[in-house]
């Protein structure tokens, strides 16, 4: 009798995760889809009323989840509270901000705030829950929230795109680095996802032809589309996964 092989389990019962950007979008989709696949979940977001609603809505559906109102520009605070918090197995880097304008327009204000959340912040999440798990000897997986943007360009966003190729640069470092400690960082690497980020975008019928046009399967992504995804980086079944990019685009960047 041949003896078959074992398909590696997507469950993480006994994984502690942190999930930023956590209070709604794909930060709570991806909350979600831990907390149903075992995990206990910290949830981090600025909103402290929305995110302890949110996390409520996990433990009533039987999930393990607990709130931290935190604004992850605070690296100092972000830091302590990771070293206080941790180890934690899992991180989600879901927190994120847009500041559309044409190139030309872009002030230092945008070009600040946006790369402080999209790159400082997340450098500096990956690099504590990295040290911790170090510290403690264990192995885990980081995952950080990028976007097709971090592969082609688009009209109106330069500032993103930049950040989001940067995410990706980090991504593959870090994993060249952290790979002798079996810590795997990924990104994963959406189309447009019908969120409150994307509300003004959908909104504009050019930009909504746009993008409908770009995507080949024809729709926009639903947080639906992004959890499996989730899962499957944090869980042994990506084992051998690590500096690469999951793109969820519906073939936007096969072209």
């Amino acid at each position: 009798m041949t003896d078959l092989p074992r398909t590696p389990s997507f469950r993480l019962d006994g994984k502690v995760a942190l999930v930023t950007g956590a209070s709604s979008g794909i930060g709570f989709g991806a909350a979600v889809a831990l907390a149903q696949a075992g995990a206990e979940v910290v949830m981090i977001a600025r909103s402290a009323d929305r995110l302890t609603a949110t996390c409520a809505d996990i433990v009533k559906a039987d999930g393990k989840a607990r709130a931290i109102a935190h604004d992850i520009t605070d690296i100092s605070g972000l830091q302590a509270m990771i070293a206080q918090e941790g180890p934690f197995d899992v991180l989600v880097n879901a927190a994120g901000m847009a500041r559309h304008t044409p190139a030309l327009d872009t002030t230092e204000d945008d070009f600040d705030a946006v790369a402080t959340v999209n790159i400082k912040a997340a450098y500096f999440a990956a690099q504590s829950v990295a040290r911790g798990l170090v510290q403690a000897g264990k192995t885990g997986s980081i995952i950080q929230i990028s976007s097709q943007m971090g592969h082609v360009g688009g009209p109106d966003r330069a500032v993103y795109a930049a950040t989001k190729h940067a995410l990706e640069g980090m991504t593959k470092s870090m994993a060249i680095e952290w790979g002798a400690a079996g810590i795997r960082v990924n990104t994963i690497c959406p189309t447009f996802i019908l969120t409150p980020l994307t509300q003004a975008t959908f909104a504009d019928p050019v930009r909504r032809a746009w993008i409908t046009d770009k995507i080949k399967l024809g729709r926009p992504g639903e947080v639906e589309d992004i959890m499996g995804a989730v899962v499957y980086l944090a869980s042994e079944a990506s084992a051998l996964v690590t500096g690469t990019a999951l793109r969820i685009d519906g073939g936007w960047t096969a072209e």
